[in-house]
């Protein structure tokens, strides 16, 4: 009887990631096929998607690749790891709590003509809680920059940065509502300023920088979650991603 299995694209699909996300998976010797056909495609058996699972549900408890490899591979032990990050996941669960009182005493303020202080508007915005993600995906030096050029910011800078990442997400879901193509005139114009706003920040994206993050709105379901939300509908952060990736090409 000969065992069934599924090509990247198929598993992509079912799985709700990319293509792009499963081939990185193998380069790194997380995710490797189970054959490769002679059209260069890779498939995947039974035994891979329980793997691809394992994965999957060890990246929605936030550990990153290293860690779920060391979880993998049984030489970190899977309780203990999911012990660990339950942790962190209730660690999140009160920031969170402390940004939505920190957005409601905003708002409360703002209706009531009183003045704003930072560090009532700031609380649970602590940027550092992703440093060891970025130093593992882009660099120390990227974090260091990045934590640098964070900290030299008023608090009114803060403010209108945050305010402008909000206004662009928003307008991606009015676009992705109205059914406009990721290569349409209106959608590149958005395209254009997210390209600005992450371009005065500590770094100037490249096409794969940019192109990669895309992907990672798609793939992270902690970035999803910010454009697929009750405003903006599901399928928002794909026509972000595809957008990026047009821009990319056009322009990088």
């Amino acid at each position: 009887m000969t065992e069934v299995d599924w090509s990247i694209q198929d598993i992509a699909r079912m799985a709700g990631t990319t293509s792009r996300t499963l081939r990185h998976y193998g380069d790194v010797g997380l995710l490797r096929p189970s054959r490769i056909g002679r059209n260069g495609y890779r498939y995947y058996d039974q035994e891979k998607l329980l793997r691809l699972q394992r994965i999957l549900l060890l990246r929605e408890l936030g550990l990153g690749l290293p860690a779920i490899a060391e979880v993998l591979d049984g030489s970190q032990h899977t309780v203990e790891a999911l012990r660990t990050h339950l942790k962190l996941l209730e660690q999140e669960r009160e920031r969170i709590g402390r940004q939505i009182e920190s957005v409601k005493t905003t708002l409360h303020k703002t209706e009531g003509g009183e003045p704003l202080m930072p560090e009532e508007m700031f609380a649970g915005f602590d940027h550092t809680q992703y440093e060891q993600e970025v130093t593992e995906r882009w660099g120390r030096e990227a974090y260091a920059k990045g934590d640098r050029w964070w900290r030299s910011l008023s608090p009114a800078e803060k403010l209108a940065f945050q305010q402008r990442q909000v206004e662009i997400g928003r307008d991606f879901g009015a676009a992705h509502r109205a059914g406009a193509a990721a290569d349409s005139d209106q959608v590149q114009a958005t395209t254009q300023r997210l390209y600005d706003w992450l371009s005065g920040t500590s770094t100037t994206p490249t096409k794969e920088y940019f192109i990669g993050l895309g992907e990672l709105y798609v793939s992270d379901a902690r970035y999803t979650a910010v454009f697929d939300n009750a405003e903006n509908t599901v399928g928002t952060a794909t026509l972000i991603r595809d957008a990026m990736h047009v821009y990319a090409e056009r322009n990088l």
